[in-house]
C-alpha cells in the first residue's frame, strides 16, 4: 500500500489537479479518517473540514496563479464564460482528490493479491498483456469495493424477486450484489479473466457512473502489467487469512500487502 498502491493513484491524480505531491501525506490521513467507519462524528467532521479548506486555499492560489491543470482550466473556461463558481471548484476539487487516490489505491492491492492468489490467472496476462483489459475488469467485479447507493422510492407498484414493492415505499439495492449475480455472471465465485465482465456495476450504474472509471482503468492496466513483468516471481509474503482487510472502512480493502520475491 506504502510502496506502490496509494503512490501511483496520488501521483496521477496530483498531476492532474495541481495538487502538490509533497502534501500527500496531509490529504490522504484526512481521507482516511473521513473513510473509516469507526472514526468519531467529531474526529470526521474535523477531517473532512480540514480537507475542504485545504481545497479551498488551492482554488484560490490557481485563481491568482493558474497553472497547467485542470482546475486552472476551469477557472479560465468559466471566466470567459463569466461563470467563476468559486465554491462549486472547491467541491468539484474535494471530489475529486479524495476519490481520485482511495479508490484506486485499494483495487491495486486487492487485484495483485488475486491474481498472485490465482497463479493460472496471472499467467495468462503474463503471456498475452492484450487480456490485461480483461483481467481489470473482472477484478472489479470480484472485488467491487464500494457500494454508494442511495435510497430509493418506488414510484409505482413492482414486483422483482418475488418479492412486492409498493409505490412510495423506500427501497435500498445493493448494486455490487448485482456483480455476483448467477443469472448473469456463470460462477461468479470464481475469477476469470477471460469472463469479458465489462457489463460490472463496480463503477455504478446511468448518471451515477463513476466519472474517473477510465482513468482508474488505465491505471490498474499499467500497474498490473508493469509490475508483473518486472517482477515475474513476486509472491505474498504474508498468509491471506493473516492479511489486515479493511472491514472498518466505507471503502474495502487491505491496510497492507507485503510481498516477497
Amino acid at each position: 500500500m506504502q510502496a506502490l498502491s496509494l503512490p501511483v493513484p496520488s501521483l496521477v491524480i496530483c498531476e492532474l489537479l495541481g495538487v502538490p505531491y509533497a502534501d500527500h501525506d496531509y490529504f490522504q490521513s484526512r481521507t482516511t479518517v473521513a473513510v473509516r467507519r469507526t472514526s468519531s462524528s467529531e474526529d470526521r467532521r474535523r477531517a473532512l473540514g480540514e480537507l475542504r479548506a485545504y481545497m479551498d486555499d488551492l482554488i484560490t492560489r490557481k485563481e491568482t496563479e493558474p497553472g497547467d491543470d485542470l482546475f486552472s482550466r476551469q477557472i479560465a473556461r468559466q471566466r470567459q464564460e463569466g461563470t467563476l463558481d468559486h465554491a462549486g471548484l472547491v467541491s468539484l476539487a474535494f471530489l475529486l482528490l479524495t476519490a481520485g487516490h482511495e479508490t484506486t489505491a485499494n483495487m491495486i492491492s486487492l487485484g495483485v493479491l488475486g491474481l498472485l492468489n490465482h497463479p493460472e490467472q496471472l499467467a495468462l496476462i503474463t503471456a498475452d498483456p492484450g487480456k490485461t483489459p480483461m483481467a481489470v475488469e473482472e477484478l472489479l467485479r470480484y472485488f467491487a469495493i464500494a457500494d454508494m447507493v442511495a435510497a430509493r422510492v418506488a414510484t409505482e407498484d413492482v414486483q422483482i424477486g418475488g418479492v412486492s414493492i409498493k409505490a412510495g415505499e423506500g427501497v435500498i439495492v445493493s448494486s455490487l450484489s448485482a456483480n455476483w449475480d448467477p443469472s448473469v455472471f456463470k460462477n461468479p465465485a470464481e475469477l476469470d479473466v477471460d469472463r469479458g465482465a465489462r457489463h460490472h456495476l463496480a463503477f455504478g450504474f446511468g448518471p451515477h457512473q463513476c466519472l474517473g472509471q477510465n482513468l482508474a482503468r488505465m491505471e490498474l492496466q499499467i500497474v498490473f502489467d508493469t509490475l508483473f513483468r518486472r517482477i515475474p516471481t513476486l509472491r505474498l509474503a504474508t498468509p491471506v487469512e493473516e492479511l489486515p482487510f479493511k472491514t472498518d472502512a466505507v471503502i474495502y480493502g487491505a491496510y497492507e500487502l507485503p510481498v516477497t520475491w
